[in-house]
């Protein structure tokens, strides 16, 4: 059976997708934004430096997705995002830069929470075959919005301004929040943790990936990966003055790459199926590696090429990750094994966007390029040639969809 079988999926696949197009809409031209006003890449960059520093917070925000009801959270969190994004309406100059940092950090926060409790709340819903189908929808919906929703915020903010995009934003959460009120979802019982001591119940989620063989495999090297893709963040600004187009041009580029997240999208769940979720993960990897040796070439079409290879790349380890460890985590910590999956992959990423964004004025953004397709490539060979092999499923990973399907619960 389909997700889209299930109404309440629909809604809040439309919630999700309102949501990502506001988002991805002002996200994107934040950066345009930061560089319009300081004449800075390393600024431009530093705006997704500070989106991702809240990662270290995701211990946190898994144990808080276990300990409570996720739907209630996540309407919380949208609403606290939502609120949070009307601050930029206060920025006018360069000396109000800082407010812009401090909204990214937000988004940042509400992400680290929204993320594993929106897949949590999906694992609930949904039954096992659903979810790799689910989670493609969801990844290639939003970036698919790419196509728009940057030349969308481009658009506005040179026509009216990042105050106006901002108020759009804070909008969409709200119409997410009014699809998460419409569903009734049989929700796992929130894990209590009795008798266990506090940090056990933090890290419990990042010990299970690494007592899961693939669940490792793949987060090890989808993290060896994020440590060298977010020189993108930077280097995109960089590449973009190579070829002399102005710095809103950075739209018409995430536009391209949204193509190809479409393409990867429809191709993800074929894959997963086929040669499984490591090797789906390594055919990612080295598109990645073969996009950012085209990216070197100063030329537009070699640029348009290379990120629309990106957009590929994305929606299959986006995918990959999710699904795997929805699968193969029981329901108790699903909040902590994705929260902590996701943590690896963010920490690594962030860090790799503050080195891009300190190097990319000084050494030139083909050194940049050169180092990620290395080391993108060296991830990709463990997890082709040698995947591990899925755990053996037991009962409990079954999910509450599975459960009340049983007898043992009550469903819309």
């Amino acid at each position: 059976m389909s997700a889209f079988g299930d109404a309440r999926f629909r809604r809040l696949l439309a919630g999700n997708s309102v949501s990502s197009f506001g988002d991805s809409a002002l996200y994107l031209s934040l950066g345009i934004w930061a560089k319009d006003l300081t004449g800075s890449n390393a600024a431009a960059g530093a705006i997704f430096v500070a989106q991702g520093l809240p990662c270290l917070a995701a211990p946190l925000a898994g144990q808080l997705v276990d300990r409570v009801r996720r739907r209630p959270l996540l309407i919380v969190a949208n609403a606290a995002a939502g609120a949070a994004v009307l601050a930029l309406v206060l920025v006018h100059s360069r000396a109000d830069l800082w407010v812009m940092y401090a909204v990214a950090a937000c988004y940042g926060a509400a992400s680290t929470v929204i993320s594993p409790a929106g897949s949590a709340l999906i694992k609930d819903l949904l039954a096992e075959d659903e979810l790799a189908g689910a989670n493609a929808a969801r990844t290639t919906i939003s970036q698919g919005l790419r196509i728009a929703s940057p030349l969308a915020g481009a658009g506005i903010y040179a026509s009216f301004g990042g105050g106006c995009l901002a108020v759009l934003d804070s909008a969409t959460f709200a119409v997410a929040i009014v699809a998460l009120l419409s569903v009734r979802v049989a929700e796992t019982g929130p894990h209590a943790g009795a008798g266990q001591r506090i940090a056990g119940q933090l890290l419990a989620g990042a010990a299970h990936l690494r007592r899961t063989p693939l669940l490792a495999q793949i987060t090890l090297s989808a993290t060896i990966a994020m440590l060298v893709l977010g020189f993108y963040e930077s280097v995109t600004f960089a590449v973009i003055a190579a070829i002399g187009r102005p710095p809103s041009f950075f739209g018409v580029l995430m536009s391209i790459q949204a193509v190809g997240s479409i393409i990867g999208g429809l191709a993800v769940g074929p894959l997963i199926r086929r040669v499984g979720e490591a090797r789906t993960l390594g055919i990612a990897l080295g598109a990645w590696a073969a996009a950012s040796l085209i990216y070197t070439i100063p030329a537009l079409p070699a640029a348009c090429a290379a990120l629309a290879i990106c957009g590929v790349a994305v929606p299959l380890s986006a995918v990959v990750i999710t699904t795997a460890t929805q699968r193969y985590s029981p329901p108790r910590l699903q909040g902590r094994a994705l929260a902590a999956s996701y943590m690896a992959a963010d920490l690594a990423q962030t860090l790799s966007i503050t080195v891009g964004a300190a190097l990319v004025d000084t050494l030139g953004y083909r050194p940049l390029l050169l180092i990620t397709a290395v080391v993108v490539a060296s991830a990709a060979i463990p997890v082709v040639a040698r995947p591990a092999r899925p755990p053996t499923m037991s009962g409990t990973a079954m999910t509450a969809r599975d459960a009340v399907s049983s007898g043992n619960g009550a469903r819309e």
